[in-house]
């Protein structure tokens, strides 16, 4: 990674480093990354049209933002050591028995619960954080519905998916039941409490075991869903790059 990212110019150029690791390798990581990427774009077309509060800062927050899921990444690769939640995410990612949502989910559970509090907090370094609260929800916004797109057309990767969420009502699996609104709310909750802090390792260190603890919900559901789970990644595409290649398609053009 570059050592110092001061755009989300260069942080899409990162992004497009991952994502080709990714595929060379054929690495299921990569299905987060698609998703991150697409969402970083339209961030980054919101910022050039003037759609947030502080469009300045907003760039500051994104960099911020997918810098620490950067570093996630690269210190996996490189056997480096990373927060539970994101190893979590990483190590499930090489098992071939998780279907493509729930690779999603733990990226997206690891950025948002962990990371974007963080830096929430970094980008209103000596100022009061209640004045991104605006341009906060709606970078969340932004990933809620690149994330509802992605579950409304999951078939064209899942096929069986449907069975899942059929089978799963009313249940409180987590694997279904994440919610980006939730999350969104915890995130902001958290990032007051690590703005206010002067304990803020130990706070993350404390945040980070909740949030992994969540992730193991969505890697190791209850035993009816693990059984159905088992049939969904049946039907699921076997190439992790058509997957990839997919998910991108969904999350550019909505099908």
């Amino acid at each position: 990674m570059k050592k110092d990212l001061k755009s989300i110019d260069e942080v899409l150029e990162e992004m497009d480093r991952i994502v080709e690791v990714c595929r060379k390798r054929s690495l299921r990581a990569g299905y987060f990354a698609v998703l991150y990427r697409m969402v970083t774009h339209r961030i980054h077309q919101e910022i050039e049209a003037g759609e947030f509060e502080d469009n300045e800062r907003m760039e500051r927050l994104d960099v911020l933002f997918a810098k620490r899921y950067i570093e996630a990444f690269d210190a996996w690769i490189n056997g480096r050591p990373l927060t539970r939640s994101w190893r979590t995410s990483f190590e499930s990612a090489e098992s071939d028995a998780l279907v493509v949502m729930q690779h999603l989910l733990t990226g997206i559970n690891a950025h948002i619960n962990l990371d974007l509090g963080i830096a929430a907090s970094e980008t209103m370094k000596g100022e009061p954080i209640s004045g991104l609260k605006e341009d906060f929800d709606r970078i969340n916004a932004i990933l809620y519905a690149m994330t509802e797109r992605v579950k409304q057309n999951i078939g064209k990767v899942s096929p069986l998916f449907r069975l899942l969420v059929w089978i799963a009502r009313g249940r409180e699996e987590m694997v279904l039941n994440f919610s980006i609104r939730l999350a969104r709310d915890g995130a902001w909750e958290f990032a007051m409490r690590y703005h206010h802090s002067h304990e803020k390792e130990g706070l993350i260190s404390r945040r980070d075991i909740v949030i992994a603890a969540l992730a193991d919900r969505i890697v190791y559901p209850g035993p009816l869903l693990k059984r159905v789970l088992r049939v969904v990644r049946v039907g699921e595409y076997k190439s992790t790059g058509s997957v990839m290649d997919t998910l991108e398609r969904i999350c550019r053009d909505g099908n």
